[in-house]
Parts: C-alpha cells; structure tokens; sequence
C-alpha cells in the first residue's frame, strides 16, 4: 500500500508549500518563502491553525491589509526574479474580495503570487452563512469568483483529495515564466479542516524548473537580416530583461551592435545610466533623446515589453514611415504586437544569440548614428543637473531636487519602489539607475498604496540592502497600515513622504485636459463647490510616528541630505517627511516628452476645454495602427 499521513486539507497543503522549488541555470531555491495571513472566521481553524502547527516549516507574517499583503508578497517576488514568491491567506467575504486589486496588480506585472481564500461552506451546513454571497442564479457562485479575471489559475477545492491535481496546477502557472500572475485556490472552511489520507509523494521535494527556450533558427535568422538592413534601430527594453536576468546579455549586445537601448517603466535598468547605449526612458514619461530616436527609428527591437500606451505614447510616438517593429518575447502574445517580426525566446537566450551571428558579420551602426545619439545624451544629461541643482540650501525642495539629494547619496545597493502620483513620471525621466534592480517602478497597474507593502516585501528578499518606498501624500493615505508590520518584525525599510497636499499627477493631467484641477487637491471646499480652500491640516509625519516608525521631519533641502543620509543608515524603520516648494503644480521636471491618449470632452462651455479639446484633436489625428 502506498505511504500515507492523516492531515487536514489545510495542514497537507502547507506541508506541499514548504516542498516546493525553483531551479534556472543550476540555482535552486524555495518557491513559496512564507505565508501572509489575517484570520477570521473562514480560515482561522484551517490554515491559521495549520500555520501555528507547521511554524518551523512555512514562515508566517502578520499583516493588516489584505491588499497590502499581496502587494508584499508581489514585492518580494520581484526582487527574487520570479523564482520565488509567497502565499496570502485571508477569512471569507471582505477579506478575500480585499484580495482583488493585488492580483490584478500582480497578473498585470506578471509576477506570481499565492492566493489563499477562505470560502463559504462546501457542504452547506448553515446557508447563507456570516458574509456569504447568495446568488440567486447559482449555488456555487461566492465572492471569490471575483477574482477569476484577476488570476492567472483559479480553482475552488470542494473535496480535500482535489487539492492534490489543483495544487500541483498551481505551481506549474506560478513557475511558468509565460503564464505566471496571480494564482487562486479558494479553501471553503469546512474542507480546510477535514482530515484526510495524504500520499506521503505529495510531500516528497518537486523542482520547478524555469526554462531558457532559444529562438526558433528561421526567425533568429530573420532577426538577423532585420537588424542588419536597419539603419536607424532601437531596442525597447522592458521588464523581460530583469524577469529574465538578461541585463549583461543586453548590454553586450548593444556595446557590440552600437544600438542604442529605451527603457520603459519595468526595463528601467536594464542598463546602467552610464552604459554608453543608454539614452534613457520612453514614452510619454521618456526622455527627450529615446523619444526623438523612436521618432525616427526604422527598426525597434522590444526586448521584453508588452507595448502599453505610456511605451508608445498612445500609437503616435513611432513616426517613421516605413518602421518595423522586432519582438523578442518568450510570450508568443506580446511577440506579435504591433504587427511586430515575432522572435519567441528567453530574452537572455535570444539576446546571446542575437549577438553570437551579429559578431560573425561584424555588425555595427553607423558612426554618425551613434553620435548623434551620444550628443544628445549628453545634452539631457545637462537637463537633468538643472534639475537636480539647488540654489538655496536653506528653501524647501521642490520634488526633483529631492529625488536630486537622493540621488547624491545612495549607491548601486539601494532599491527605490515607486508606483502611482508624479514621482513616476519624474524618476523616469531624470533617476540615474545604478544596478539592474535599483529602480523598482509597479507601473503595469500604477497602484497608489503599492509601495510600502512592496518595500516589505523587497527588504525580506534583500535584507542587506538599503529599502525606499517613495510616496506622496495620496499614495500614503491610501494604505499606510504596513508599517505597524515593519515595526512589529523590525524590517528597516526607509518611507520617503513627499507632501505636495494632492493627487498631484491627476491634478497636472486635469488641467491639461481641461478639467481645471477639479477634485485632486487636499483642500478645503470653497462656497461654488470646488476643493479650492486652504489645505488641510493633515500630518502625515505623525501619522507615521502614531503607527510607530521614526520620523525625520526636513524643511530645508539642507534639512533633507542630512534626514536621508540619517535614515538610509538606520538600522530600524524610519521615515523622511518633506513638504515640496510648489503645492499646485506637478513639479519641475522637464515636460511630456511625448503624448498621452486622454480623451477630453467633445462638447464643453468652459473654455479651458474647449481648448484642450483642439489640442486633443490635433494630437489624436497623428494615430497610428501599425500593420
């Protein structure tokens, strides 16, 4: 008879979780860390006590919001290159529907997590019961089926033997590097705590193995006749090159080739802003220089990137009249966007091959095309020090002399996560990255509340390196709750709160747009109904004290070197709280480099829209489907 042990379905699977691997280039680690979990009454007795019994096996962390906690986990998994993540357990009912925008979030991103729901009774015993959904249309329908758009595998375990199929399903999706997202078993509460007769084999060590696939030989060598006919190429990197860990295979290609390589919000350091071929962000939120080179460009190599509107200034950014695009992508699905020449591969798979045959031909662009480039490299370069330059010491900062002090002070160790607001605009444009995971942008969802949960979740994976979460103050009140987590276990990350007292990217775009800033700042209302009042007496920085964090208050720019450089060389959490100089307008960077598809009102009485919807119109008219 074959080996079992009588466990319940929420002890069998912990024990399942702890067993599992990875493996990519002959590196093997765990895939599931640890447990986030809340407890209640849907899972309290099932996985809460499966937890408190299987302690030395599966780290549990404590959070205070569901959403938070999958934003940790997610964080975490970013830093481990998506060879590791970790599960979230939350109750039934509001707890697991918290759930939701964190695996949007992460299936977005393509980045995987675990989740846990409790779910209503499988055997209906008590019916409807505490939280329960009833839908009259359907018995088997709960609120946790709103997260199957969200996940990239859902599953509702009704027996205890069908955790055994479902669970190996799940770490297959988890380890695919094509499929991987957010990933849902939801754990009715009566099954959670049935026993049952486990096959020992379900518990035996299983490695996941992370595949390399190369290039199929008629597209490498149709990439190649691409990439040599071009006269005027551009590689897009995006988040592929960090997943893939391909960012030394780029840079070889591209100090080879002499192409000159963009970035999007997620490829953000796939080279070092000094590598000769950098020039920088693309897009709306790009620079000047990637963004005149897509202009002209007659062949773009998307290394990685899935095309999102902000990367192609919403189809009207590639203007060159005969521009082909070339898609190295291990997902078929992003390979053939844009009507793009599809290279299905690994991106570091593809990118050594791509540069083993260009060698052979001894390859390289023209001279005058990499100068060209180099010049006007240099020539941001000088925009950005303007940026960054400080007159008086003495005067508050206004947010690009921040990320300017910032910039003085850290080094190719420290991890900046950033993800909603106008600091992603501003850090695309002007942050210098140092290493290939400095700049940690969530901008697939752009989710305000992201980033101190996700800090979290970077310091346990890095835990010898220095942690900023940057948020302003709309972001911060979304969800500041996990600090009191970084308090309780000690994780010293550094929150970097920037107080502009509004939604200030919304309220830049509104004005643009022609909504006059309507509703985005933290004012007091005025008599004709707008927020054009004065701000609000909110403190954030004692806030942040009340939860329990150190916090350095800077009203100076002077104020600031000497809170940040205090902070990044503490040892516990702790927090700089800055106001910025100007309260009503974006900041000072340097504007859209590129457009932006928001479409304005066609019909309007304020003449403000009626002259952003002329702007509108001129802009839209440039459009283009590339076919």
């Amino acid at each position: 008879m074959t080996p079992t042990t009588r466990l319940t379905a929420a002890q069998a699977l912990i024990r399942f979780l702890a067993a599992q691997y990875t493996e990519r280039d002959g590196v093997r680690q765990r895939l599931i860390g640890a447990t986030w979990g809340i407890f209640g009454h849907g899972n309290v007795a099932g996985l809460g006590q499966a937890l408190l019994e299987h302690t030395e096996e599966m780290p549990y962390h404590q959070g205070r919001n569901e959403q938070a906690m999958v934003h940790a986990a997610v964080g975490y998994a970013r830093q481990s290159n998506r060879l590791s993540t970790h599960a979230v357990t939350t109750s039934i009912g509001p707890g697991a529907t918290n759930l939701v925008t964190g695996a949007a979030l992460a299936t977005i991103n393509h980045l995987p997590v675990l989740l846990l729901p409790g779910d209503v009774f499988a055997t209906r015993p008590a019916d409807p019961v505490l939280q329960q959904l009833e839908v009259l249309y359907a018995g088997d329908v709960s609120v946790n089926d709103c997260l199957r758009p969200v996940s990239k595998y859902f599953d509702r375990i009704t027996r205890p033997e069908a955790l055994i199929p479902s669970a190996l399903n799940a770490m297959r999706v988890l380890t695919d590097p094509v499929e991987t997202g957010a990933v849902t078993l939801a754990l009715p509460q009566d099954v959670q705590a049935e026993a049952y007769d486990w096959p020992d084999e379900f518990f035996a060590e299983r490695v996941w193995t992370v595949r390399r696939p190369g290039a199929d030989p008629a597209e490498l060598a149709e990439a190649v006749r691409a990439i040599r006919a071009a006269r005027r190429p551009l590689v897009v990197a995006g988040g592929g090159v960090h997943h893939s860990r391909a960012e030394e295979a780029l840079a070889e290609f591209a100090g080879t080739t002499g192409i000159p390589v963009a970035s999007t919000q997620a490829g953000k350091g796939s080279l070092r802003h000094d590598h000769p071929q950098d020039v920088g962000g693309i897009g709306h939120t790009g620079t000047a220089t990637a963004d005149e080179l897509a202009r002209t460009a007659d062949l773009v190599i998307g290394v990685g990137t899935r095309y999102t509107d902000f990367t192609t200034a919403s189809g009207t950014l590639f203007t060159g009249e005969n521009v082909r695009f070339l898609n190295l992508n291990i997902a078929s699905f992003d390979g053939h966007k844009l009507a793009g020449q599809p290279l299905i591969a690994d991106a570091r798979t593809g990118l050594e091959e791509l540069t083993e045959r260009l060698q052979m031909h001894g390859h390289r662009v023209a001279p005058s095309y990499a100068t060209e480039y180099t010049e006007d490299k240099e020539r941001w370069e000088q925009r950005v020090d303007a940026c960054y330059e400080v007159d008086e010491p003495d005067t508050r900062p206004s947010q690009p002399q921040v990320l300017g002090v910032l910039d003085a002070l850290v080094d190719e160790s420290d991890i900046l996560i950033n993800a909603a607001g106008s600091l992603p605009g501003d850090l695309h444009k002007l942050w210098r990255t140092r290493s290939r995971d400095q700049y940690h942008l969530e901008y697939g969802y752009s989710c305000m509340g992201y980033e101190i949960p996700a800090a979290i979740g970077v310091k346990l994976a890095a835990p010898d390196r220095p942690v900023w979460a940057l948020v302003g103050d709309g972001t911060y009140l979304m969800m500041p709750t996990e600090i009191v987590t970084a308090v309780q276990e000690g994780i010293a990350i550094k929150v970097l709160i920037i107080q502009n007292h509004g939604y200030a990217s919304i309220g830049g775009l509104s004005e643009s747009v022609g909504g006059e800033r309507f509703g985005t700042a933290y004012r007091f209302p005025s008599e004709d109904g707008t927020y054009t009042g004065p701000p609000l007496p909110v403190d954030l920085a004692a806030n942040a004290a009340s939860l329990g964090m150190r916090v350095l208050r800077a009203k100076t720019v002077r104020d600031l070197e000497a809170a940040l450089a205090e902070a990044r060389a503490a040892d516990t959490p702790t927090c700089v709280y800055v106001e910025t100089q100007t309260a009503d307008t974006v900041s000072g960077a340097p504007p859209a480099q590129a457009w932006w598809d928001v479409p304005v009102a066609e019909t309007a009485t304020r003449p403000s829209a009626v002259k952003a919807r002329e702007l509108y119109e001129r802009h839209v008219s440039t459009r283009r489907r590339h076919l």
